[in-house]
């Protein structure tokens, strides 16, 4: 098997939400290895597991421990990889199922929201040789000079397999999820948003950067830094792929691609004498309680007060606004608001935020923000008015 390509491939929950689903994606990982490939099958925790243990979290424990919870959320990788090698061995496939440590997937120290630093996939080798299809729990690491277990933040299954993949330089990374590849909107929001069937890697990593659930946006950066071939499948009847590439021919400068969204976006005030005392008191705070980093999106000083403007998932978040309560020079400084961003092939135009400006007034909806980044505007809207604000703005995508 040495000289047989390595395909790695990644299966969302909602793909392994059933046993009958786990021994179906079985079944499908057994062709691949009987065409010769070496398999590495890289599991999201089951459907809505995840969702569940956190939700138990916070029954025992009105401010769960971020070590222990790091703990809990790393036993429903667990389960669906131990599950998927039983049904490989019951189709007469040789498998095997290894945790992010065993894995040697290396990591900082952050709980929730960890880094990779190191890939070390020795026993992964040692039985790919072997001609086994090896299963690895995504989403979680450890940390070697601490051996604590961290999690790589909610979506990070994309991440773990991609970095595995560059370990393996494996043929190729497939992302596996049961919806359609890339598309220029949410289609739950926007029924008629178009797929996407190649994108290049700058306007991924944008749209996801600005939520679009379909990657974790790191595991884009580092496909594109690591030189990692990048396939997205949908799971299941009419099965239909994107794939990533680093240029795609023929783009229009300025062209809108997609329209994609956050949901929650909070606000925080620090009391503060400049921009850079206002970020020491706010990391101080994070260490104190043990949060790690948010996606920073904006921030400023004026009147001895320093404004951020924070995205991270709802559990974050939440914990969050529970420490809040009972520091003395921060605060919540508004209600939470939603983005609706636009991001572009080749760079954003210079007339596109006011385009979208308009477009959101003629449905009475005004932005109080806008950021500008080289292939996005994003604009800040209440959280009321996102899905509206979506399909507003996609009325200025402009399909290829």
């Amino acid at each position: 098997m040495r000289n047989h390509p390595i395909i790695v491939q990644k299966y969302g929950g909602a793909c392994l939400e059933t046993p009958a689903k786990i021994r179906a994606v079985a079944r499908s990982l057994a062709d691949l290895h009987g065409r010769g490939h070496r398999v590495v099958a890289i599991v999201s925790a089951m459907g809505k597991t995840t969702d569940q243990l956190i939700q138990m979290a916070y029954q025992v424990s009105p401010a769960p421990n971020r070590r222990e919870l790091d703990m809990l959320l790393t036993t429903g990788e667990r389960i669906s990889m131990s599950l998927m090698s039983m049904a490989l061995s019951d189709l007469g496939v040789p498998a095997i199922s290894f945790t992010g440590s065993q894995a040697g997937v290396m990591t900082d120290d952050s709980h929730s929201s960890a880094r990779i630093l190191d890939v070390r996939p020795i026993r992964v080798h040692e039985e790919l040789e072997r001609g086994r299809v090896v299963v690895l729990a995504g989403f979680q690491g450890v940390n070697p000079a601490t051996r604590e277990i961290t999690t790589l933040g909610r979506g990070g299954s994309d991440t773990t397999a991609v970095a595995m993949a560059a370990a393996l330089k494996a043929q190729r990374c497939e992302i596996i999820k049961e919806v359609d590849g890339i598309c220029s909107a949410d289609p739950r929001i926007v029924p008629d948003a178009k797929p996407l069937r190649r994108v290049d890697f700058a306007s991924l990593s944008e749209m996801c950067f600005w939520g679009a659930k379909v990657l974790h946006f790191r595991s884009v950066e580092l496909a594109q830094s690591q030189d990692v071939p990048l396939v997205l499948k949908q799971w299941g009847g009419v099965k239909r792929s994107t794939l990533v590439l680093k240029e795609v021919a023929g783009m229009e400068n300025g062209k809108v691609l997609a329209v994609n969204s956050m949901a929650r976006i909070e606000h925080v005030e620090i009391d503060s004498k400049d921009l850079n005392d206002g970020f020491e008191k706010f990391a101080q705070h994070l260490r104190e309680n043990s949060l790690s980093w948010p996606q920073l999106l904006a921030s400023h000083f004026t009147a001895g007060k320093t404004s951020m403007t924070v995205a991270c998932d709802s559990e974050w978040l939440d914990a969050l606004l529970r420490t809040l309560e009972h520091a003395k020079d921060m605060r919540k400084r508004r209600e939470a608001s939603s983005s609706v961003s636009l991001t572009c092939f080749g760079g954003v135009s210079s007339e596109l935020p006011f385009r979208a400006l308009q477009v959101l007034a003629q449905q009475g909806i005004v932005p109080d923000k806008y950021v500008l980044s080289p292939h996005s505007v994003s604009l800040f809207v209440p959280v009321e008015s996102r899905e509206a604000a979506v399909k507003a703005l996609h009325s200025l995508v402009q399909q290829t």
